[in-house]
């Protein structure tokens, strides 16, 4: 077993350099790692000067931006798997060639029609239809957007009827009353 050394005594030089260090960013295990001291060491000589390793601005704009970064991917995946849904659908509607190898002498045939057969059109329509679920996962839709859009221009629209009613009703009785 190796022989544990003692303790150093803390300096004031070594509360001026862990100041510096800190001062030019340093993480606690750096400054620890430069001053050949224990983490447990700088975390006191800091504690008692009043400093602390708490990233927690750097980290909280750090992990936004990161976040801001994957939403934007997410954006661009969902409107590639509409692409996706987009292009298999007007597939059906395509002129499509079938090919199969086939018969003793394995020979190649193709044969090709209007639009795509049935069993093609399945396909298409079952990729189509994952596409735009994965992309609906992705960027969720906003059901009531447009609904709450359309509710607040008509109760506009008919608080501005209301008024116009009301002034006419208005109008009407000052113009009865000089008759």
């Amino acid at each position: 077993m190796a022989a544990r050394r003692a303790p150093r005594p803390i300096t004031s030089a070594d509360r001026d350099r862990v100041a510096e260090l800190h001062a030019e960013g340093k993480s606690r295990n750096d400054i620890a790692e430069i001053m050949d001291r224990s983490g447990s060491t700088i975390s006191k000589i800091a504690e008692r000067l009043g400093l602390t390793f708490e990233r927690g601005p750097e980290v909280a704009s750090a992990t936004a931006a990161r976040q801001a970064d994957l939403e934007t991917r997410r954006q661009l995946l969902a409107s590639r798997f509409i692409d996706i849904a987009e292009d298999s659908l007007d597939r059906i509607y395509r002129e499509t060639t079938v090919y199969s190898f086939g018969g003793k002498d394995n020979e190649y045939n193709e044969h090709t029609f209007d639009e795509a057969p049935v069993a093609d059109r399945v396909k298409l329509m079952t990729a189509a239809a994952i596409a735009v679920d994965k992309s609906l996962k992705l960027a969720p839709a906003e059901t009531n957007a447009g609904l709450d859009a359309a509710k607040s221009m008509l109760g506009s629209l008919g608080a501005a009827l209301s008024e116009f009613v009301r002034a006419e009703d208005e109008t009407d009785a000052q113009g009865d009353g000089e008759a």
